[in-house]
């Protein structure tokens, strides 16, 4: 790949954070946060994918940004209300730019037709033509730019002095006369000579003067390029050290001079320069406060600094000096820099450690930097963890096998290793994790989608997006996650008629959930629609020839009965999938991934899917147990306590089973042995011992095992893709005695078994 192609490639990387960035902007303002801040991030996120997309030549993607941050400039700048209608034609915008980012990226063609007719509906928010709207700001359109030269007040916030008067007398103060002049690499690499001037200003009295006898005419002006220079006269108690702090990390990116004077040499050289004014001022106190007002102590007219009479933001490379009440315009190194801005009235009160702390401008940048990795390299590093952990308990067994002597050295090196190896597998762990934010905020683009497509009013409520999940889960959680969204709105949600029929709001809701618990991550897909008409269900099923019309069902059957494939209870094919329609699907794919899905619905109230994941794909905490010669593993997670069966404890329950009373609490109670095929005839429960385990959907068991061995973290080997589906097992394992081991599929078990616990419910009620 040549270099061209390899910034390119980081180019559309970096849209894809700039798009989740303004996706979260929009919702924001969606909501009703329309402050400046937000607006801002959203304007600053197009105009950065806009800047990119001309570089590479991208010029329908640079007309549609161009539109799209001319109509957010006119909502920055209050004079467009970010009302519902408003919004509803920039969240589409939003949608059409990242479909126009990924069809470049994809080198796929665009929906032209569609990108043109938003541009007519942004160009007429603000009252204008497309084509004027293009020439806005002179960037995309031709023809001559018509402004108006404004003067600016660079105020650096100068501190308590007094307004450019008299220095004041304090014993120990240095006055230090500093020559600053900015290279272009000073602003190509995202710093800001403002933010370096108040930094001086905050560590004592300061007088700074702007030079710009360098700077060209507008029509020769390189937008790269720097051509102000500063002479910054301080007094402070502060050393030449401190000051040179300031300028750390741009040192090398500027022509830097730091002269000493005595305060007694700088009020000689005032009062000379008071007996040279030109007005005849001897104090030059009338200079020096006009210098305070204009920023440009010493000179007899303010500075005047070109600006376009619209708002739009000043280029990155632009080396004016920025008035401390305005926005700094973004910049590839620059997010920190602004946040240091922001502080800088706490940090007054210490002036050294104002320099200190923010020396440079990309101090904070470096503390908070990331670098991209490819994911191929990460997935290489889980591998060798991966075969570090097998290795690790290899070696365990192996000292163990080899009858050498237990002494506190070589279990006190073992457990050393155990902890390490464990550590290292945490961190890379946490290398793959990623926030589902992203995830979420793809689905409010299919609930606005869905909401048009069946002429329904519907908000998406999101909570937990920090919620982390491995990557891979991430990936392939996507397309289930979508399709569940989309029957959400679609069936799961009434028309705004019934909605009014029936007391609710016209407006549904549709909620999206994210939380750690019990070691897994749960996902919840929710609405507040009718809930499952499940005698209707159960209708269909029959009709089907699914179940029988009188077989007798629970609640949480009957719901079930929508993961069957080619389930559905639509009595037209529509446009989205209705509720039920590919839901088997839905489970395979979440299942794949070593995750469980189960529904719960309230008639009239709305109904709940809820996903149940586990953390990585990788490694998993488990208990190596011993059945019948057999070694398993069952995953910690599912493990509530273990127990040696009593027997008082145990109770026959018709011909074919038997239950174990936990605390006065009657569970199934399930041979492994027996479940999993390894023998006929179930062994002895009061010789083996008795695992409780709960499940994601609520069932409980005891699981009777032979003895357990050891409770170890074992790598995690996809069955699937190496052999075959298994039932009741979720995946394999690597033993540290190069056996496999299978890793078995608790809930599978417990429905292969009749471990739903209305089943044993009802067939205790039957027996009394």
């Amino acid at each position: 790949m040549d270099s061209m192609a390899e910034i390119k490639q980081t180019f559309f990387q970096e849209c894809e954070d700039l798009l989740s960035e303004m996706e979260a902007g929009l919702l924001d303002m969606d909501a009703g946060e329309t402050d400046s801040e937000t607006v801002n991030a959203v304007f600053r996120a197009v105009h950065s994918i806009k800047g990119g997309a001309g570089a590479f030549g991208l010029d329908d993607l640079v007309a549609f940004a161009h539109s799209f941050e001319t109509t957010l400039d006119a909502v920055r700048s209050d004079n467009l209300e970010a009302g519902p209608d408003v919004m509803k034609v920039l969240l589409r915008s939003a949608d059409v730019l990242a479909d126009l980012v990924r069809a470049a990226r994809d080198e796929e063609e665009h929906d032209a037709a569609r990108c043109e007719a938003l541009i007519g509906e942004l160009s007429a928010l603000i009252g204008v033509e497309p084509a004027a709207a293009d020439d806005a700001d002179g960037e995309a359109g031709g023809g001559d730019i018509d402004f108006t030269p404004l003067p600016i007040d660079i105020d650096l916030d100068l501190g308590d002095g007094d307004d450019g008067g008299d220095w004041d007398d304090e014993d120990g103060d240095q006055v230090f006369v500093i020559t600053f002049r900015p290279l272009p690499s000073l602003y190509s690499t995202g710093n800001e000579a403002a933010l370096l001037l108040r930094n001086l200003a905050a560590m004592g009295e300061a007088e700074i003067e702007c030079d710009a006898s360098d700077l060209p005419e507008l029509d020769e002006l390189d937008p790269e390029g720097a051509f102000l220079a500063w002479t910054i006269t301080l007094r402070s108690d502060c050393d030449e050290a401190d000051i040179r702090e300031v300028f750390d990390f741009v040192e090398s990116e500027c022509d830097l001079e730091i002269e000493v004077r005595s305060a007694a040499e700088s009020e000689d050289a005032d009062d000379h320069n008071g007996d040279d004014d030109p007005d005849g001022d001897e104090d030059g106190d009338a200079d020096k406060a006009e210098a305070a007002e204009t920023g440009a102590p010493g000179e007899e007219e303010p500075l005047e600094e070109p600006l376009e009479a619209s708002s739009q933001d000043m280029s990155d490379g632009t080396p004016a000096a920025v008035p401390a009440d305005i926005q700094a315009p973004e910049s590839p190194a620059g997010g920190a820099a602004m946040e240091q801005a922001a502080n800088d009235s706490a940090l007054k009160e210490d002036p050294k450690a104002a320099a200190r702390g923010r020396g440079g401008a990309g101090r904070d940048a470096a503390a908070d930097a990331t670098i991209r990795v490819n994911l191929g390299r990460v997935d290489r590093l889980v591998n060798l963890v991966g075969e570090l952990v097998i290795n690790q308990a290899m070696l365990t067994q192996g000292v163990y096998e080899a009858g050498l002597e237990r002494g506190d050295a070589i279990e006190s090196g073992l457990e050393e290793l155990k902890q390490l190896t464990r550590e290292i597998q945490e961190s890379v762990m946490a290398i793959r994790a990623q926030p589902v934010k992203a995830l979420f905020q793809r689905m409010s683009r299919i609930v606005r989608e869905a909401g048009e497509a069946t002429n329904k009013s519907v908000r998406l409520v999101m909570e937990g997006e920090a919620t982390e999940v491995d990557k891979t889960v991430i990936e392939r959680l996507a397309d289930p996650l979508t399709h569940m969204i989309r029957n959400a709105v679609d069936h799961g949600l009434e028309s705004q008629e019934a909605r009014v029929e029936a007391g609710k709001t016209p407006q549904g809701t549709v909620s999206l959930t994210a939380a750690h618990r019990s070691g897994r991550v749960v996902i919840e897909v929710s609405d507040d629609g009718a809930g499952i008409n499940r005698q209707r269900v159960k209708q269909k099923a029959a009709e089907n020839g699914l179940i029988s019309p009188d077989d007798p069902l629970t609640d949480s059957e009957i719901d079930n009965l929508l993961f069957m494939p080619g389930f559905s209870t639509a009595a037209e094919v529509s446009q989205l999938s209705g509720r039920g329609v590919g839901m088997d699907v839905v489970k395979r794919a979440i299942q794949a991934v070593g995750g469980k899905i189960s529904i719960s619905s309230q008639p009239g109230k709305g109904s709940t899917f809820t996903i149940s994941l586990p953390l990585t794909l990788a490694i998993l905490d488990g208990m190596v147990v011993e059945v019948a010669d057999q070694t398993l593993v069952i995953p910690l997670t599912a493990i509530t306590e273990t127990l040696k069966p009593q027997p008082d404890d145990l109770h026959d329950l018709g011909s074919d089973g038997r239950v174990m009373s936990i605390r006065g609490e009657f569970i199934p109670l399930i041979d492994i042995g027996v479940s999993m095929g390894y023998r006929s005839e179930p062994a002895d429960p009061l010789k083996g011992v008795a695992l409780s385990v709960e499940t994601e959907s609520g069932g409980r068991a005891a699981l009777i095992v032979d003895m357990i061995q050891d409770q170890r973290q074992v790598v995690i080997k996809s069955l699937e893709e190496n052999y075959g589906n298994v039932s009741s097992v979720a995946a394999a394992t690597i033993l540290g005695d190069g056996r496999i081991a299978l890793i078995l599929d608790i809930e599978a078990i417990l429905s292969r078994n009749g471990g739903a616990r209305a089943y044993y419910e009802t067939k205790l009620a039957a027996t009394g």
